[in-house]
């Protein structure tokens, strides 16, 4: 599976941007899909995961009711709505696939990594 995120951008604080992780690969239905961000000079840190059919999604507290995840297994593409964002979300933001969907965040349930897409939130 190779992974491709995209629709980062420079915003305001307070708006909203999308992006997409666009998937090849015939089994990607079957992956868990993890969301991630790092800032430079600090450690990926766990956004959200959701389940191969969208029916479950995990958040991390710093993120929960303001971003949301959603699917198109069709599409191969998985979404990351993100509102009400703050300067502390500027990231660079990664996708990543995994068999198993679990809700402790650890990277190394991910087997495939996307390359990232730069979020920047203006203050």
């Amino acid at each position: 599976v190779q992974l491709q995120a995209s629709g980062g951008g420079l915003v305001q604080a307070g708006g909203s941007l999308k992006l997409s992780c666009a998937a090849s690969g015939r089994t990607f239905s079957s992956y868990a899909m993890g969301w991630f961000r790092q800032v430079p000079g600090k450690e990926r840190e766990f956004v959200l995961v959701i389940n191969w059919n969208g029916g479950n999604t995990y958040y991390a507290d710093s993120v929960k009711g303001r971003f949301t995840s959603s699917r198109d297994n069709a599409k191969k593409t998985v979404y990351l709505q993100m509102n009400n964002l703050k300067a502390e979300d500027t990231a660079v933001y990664y996708c990543a696939a995994g068999r198993i969907y679990r809700t402790d965040g650890r990277e190394s349930q991910y087997d495939y990594w996307g390359k990232g897409t730069l979020v920047t939130v203006s203050s």
